[in-house]
């Protein structure tokens, strides 16, 4: 893919468009977004339309995890390319399972035998530790900690620092 299009240009598509630019993933990066004040915004995010190509990949980047589940299986659902996106300073442990559309960002830590599911966003030095799932569209915001086999439910937010600690969510 030479192109990603970012539905978004607030804070978290910014930060996304600057992990792009540290794995060299892409050649362009775009910005639509509905509020007319949003800088580097080409358009509105219904004008995605107009950039669905053989070389172009889609990622909602909205904080909030309804919106962002909404347009992420909006795209899927037109057979758009979505990615998965991982800084190099994480760590995926081998045996993770991560799906599409999840971001995981500098110092964050996916453990053994982890399932990210679609649209989930592991945060800065956010930790999930061994033997959990998190449902789709799950935000680890910067340094949440989800310990030992935990089953975090669909669009589920961890603050910031928060720790949940080992089976709270039972699996």
């Amino acid at each position: 893919m030479k192109r990603l299009v970012l539905l978004g240009a607030g804070g978290y598509a910014q930060t996304l468009a600057d992990l792009v630019a540290q794995i060299q993933a892409y050649e362009e990066v775009v910005f639509l977004d509905d509020n007319p004040s949003a800088k580097n915004a080409r358009g509105v995010c219904a004008d995605y339309v107009k950039f669905k190509d053989n070389n172009t990949a889609f990622y909602p980047a909205f904080g909030n995890n309804a919106v962002r589940m909404k347009w992420l299986k909006q795209l899927q659902s037109e057979g758009l390319t979505v990615p998965t996106l991982i800084h190099p300073r994480a760590y995926i442990s081998p045996t993770a399972k991560l799906e599409t559309g999840v971001v995981v960002l500098p110092l964050a830590v996916v453990n053994t035998n982890c399932h990210i599911k679609s649209g989930c966003i592991i945060n800065c030095g956010a930790i999930v530790d061994h033997d959990c799932i998190l449902e789709e569209g799950v935000h680890l915001s910067i340094g949440a900690l989800v310990k030992a086999e935990n089953h975090l439910p669909a669009e589920l937010k961890v603050e910031a620092g928060e720790v949940i600690l080992n089976r709270v969510y039972p699996r």
